[in-house]
């Protein structure tokens, strides 16, 4: 079977350009973007943004308005979801499954990283990690947030 011109759709030119980094860098998934970047996406409909991070931190600390949720690892031991995969592929099912473009965010884009690999592994074509996560990297004062990350840049996010 050939694939037509017009049957390639092309991506936002950000997740192109995450694309050809994370091949530079080798990453195992699709690449990485910036929170103000993974925002624009989700707000023009170009991607979903799931959140991975536990139903706790979602609850306690705040979660981005209308964010799916499929937690990578559960409690405060943050035990490993062995469900993980199969679970972000029923969320994004009715919005094309292993081939929707998916946008992954935790707390400090570091687990999201690792659910992206896994996720890619499992056959996800566009998975990317939201960079910087929710609440940013721990500064020298040991606190989050102070400079970079969701928060941070003032992006849309609620608390319950």
């Amino acid at each position: 079977m050939s694939v037509e011109v017009e049957d390639v759709i092309a991506l936002p030119p950000a997740l192109e350009q995450a694309r050809a980094q994370a091949i530079e860098k080798n990453w195992p998934y699709a690449g990485g973007v910036t929170p103000s970047v993974a925002w624009q996406l989700v707000q023009d409909g170009h991607a979903l943004l799931v959140d991975v991070r536990s139903g706790e931190e979602r609850k306690f600390v705040g979660h981005v308005p209308d964010s799916l949720h499929v937690a990578w690892a559960t409690g405060t031991a943050l035990t490993r979801n062995p469900r993980f995969v199969r679970e972000l592929e029923a969320k994004v099912a009715k919005d094309g499954g292993k081939e929707a473009v998916v946008l992954l965010l935790c707390r400090s884009g570091k687990r999201s990283a690792l659910a992206a690999e896994a996720a890619a592994k499992a056959g996800f074509t566009q998975v990317f990690n939201v960079l910087e996560g929710f609440e940013g990297e721990i500064d020298a004062r040991q606190h989050r947030g102070g400079s970079d990350g969701w928060r941070f840049h003032g992006l849309p996010w609620v608390q319950d």
